[in-house]
């Protein structure tokens, strides 16, 4: 009788210990959360580069049994994920070039001229690790290095919006 209790005990001990590890809820500490992704970006809230606010603190996420993967910036904003769970959060980013900028004036990237005009032949790239697979297509609209760019492909499928690497290159997805 005595060895069962003593199991029970042990039991309950370590699943209080758990609990605190992931906040006394079962849910995802969202404070060392946002202190994670703070020293992640190494850029403070509101800042340039940095989170445009606090992370909810009302969100309830379940507390991720392994640590919360962040992944590189994309797209104005920073993704977290939980992997074992399978849930993910996107931070948003305050934009660098637009914080910046004066008011009244556009940033410096938006004065360059397009290096790719409306109906020019461009290449649409895209791949991962060890491989890349390209495309030709006709730009819809005039691009910049660094900017967006709605491709039309040759053959009849949809409009496909890529990232201006180079004159006639245009990237889509992740590289």
């Amino acid at each position: 009788m005595a060895c069962r209790s003593l199991a029970f005990f042990l039991c309950i001990a370590c699943s209080g210990a758990a609990s605190a590890a992931a906040g006394a809820d079962g849910f995802e500490d969202m404070a060392k959360l946002e202190s994670r992704v703070v020293a992640a970006l190494d850029v403070d809230v509101g800042q340039p580069g940095g989170p445009v606010a606090h992370i909810d603190k009302r969100l309830k996420l379940a507390a991720c049994p392994a640590p919360v993967t962040i992944d590189p910036p994309a797209l104005g904003a920073l993704p977290l994920r939980c992997e074992p769970l399978g849930w993910r959060l996107r931070v948003p980013l305050v934009r660098v070039a637009a914080a910046q900028s004066t008011p009244g004036f556009a940033p410096a990237a938006a004065q360059a001229p397009p290096i790719i005009k409306r109906g020019d032949p461009v290449q649409l790239v895209s791949g991962a690790d060890g491989f890349s697979v390209s495309m030709a297509g006709t730009a819809q609209e005039d691009g910049r290095a660094g900017g967006r760019l709605r491709v039309k492909t040759e053959v009849s499928g949809p409009v496909v919006i890529g990232q201006v690497v180079d004159a006639g290159i245009v990237r889509v997805g992740t590289y």
